[in-house]
């Protein structure tokens, strides 16, 4: 795709995850799958760790307030202490995370369960970060050029720091300078992109922002944030006027900083 010069007022960069710095599949082909696959027995092993409690009490919170859904599924209390008891309820929990899943829903309490178990998944080695070759070396560049680098995901920065400090590539985390997620605002509005720049010190011209996501790029662009779109196997394709509008990238080293002429 060539070489995409960067505006000289930029002085930061904020990258999405999925789709941009890591494979989509990583996330659909080994995360969720993770969970599907390992969440009895992450259950039986902390049933009686307060933090499991505390997931199971807001698992079954969502539950009420789904009730009136189609195929929602109760998560009962537990009644006695029997080992029969426990494996009821974990059944319930179970069904319940896999109903939540399979309508990808991001509730809280779902996404707050997902992040405990894959905090034990990363730390035990079960599960590697799978970063794309160039980003790495692209960013230490821009860094060297005096850029700041963040992060801006729909996953928690719980997560966010996860798939980084335990990557294909090591632990990266120095590689940036804040993380941000949906507590700052959703991704498709263009004011979570204003939050994000007061967060930071700037201006949102100061920021590009790179994203596989055109809604995305559309509402960062909107609050005069640079975009760029980036192009990478897996990624769901462009409209034809979605290639022509926007500034396409395949690779971070595409992007040419002016302090690096």
């Amino acid at each position: 795709m060539g070489v995409l010069p960067v505006p000289a007022e930029v002085r930061a960069i904020l990258l999405d995850i999925e789709g941009t710095t890591t494979p989509i599949a990583f996330v659909q082909e080994t995360l969720f799958p993770y969970i599907k696959d390992n969440v009895k027995e992450y259950l039986r092993t902390h049933w009686e760790e307060e933090e499991c409690q505390q997931d199971v009490g807001l698992l079954r919170k969502q539950a009420q307030e789904d009730s009136s859904l189609d195929g929602a599924v109760p998560i009962p209390l537990e009644c006695g202490s029997g080992e029969e008891e426990m494996e009821r309820v974990i059944q319930a929990v179970v069904d319940n995370v896999h109903w939540q899943m399979s309508l990808d829903r991001k509730t809280t309490a779902l996404k707050q369960l997902q992040g405990h178990m894959w905090r034990a998944a990363y730390a035990t080695g079960h599960v590697k970060g799978e970063i794309f070759e160039d980003v790495v070396p692209a960013i230490r560049k821009w860094r060297e050029a005096g850029m700041k680098v963040y992060i801006y995901s729909s996953g928690s920065i719980e997560a966010q720091k996860l798939l980084f400090g335990y990557s294909t590539e090591g632990d990266i985390l120095e590689l940036f300078d804040g993380h941000f997620d949906t507590k700052i605002g959703p991704k498709v509005e263009s004011e979570s992109y204003r939050r994000i720049a007061a967060s930071i010190g700037c201006a949102t011209n100061n920021i590009l922002f790179l994203t596989d996501v055109p809604r995305e790029a559309n509402a960062a662009e909107e609050a005069d944030t640079h975009v760029a779109v980036v192009i990478r196997p897996g990624n769901a394709g462009l409209t034809d006027d979605e290639k022509s509008y926007y500034s396409l990238i395949s690779s971070f080293t595409e992007l040419f900083l002016p302090s690096s002429a």
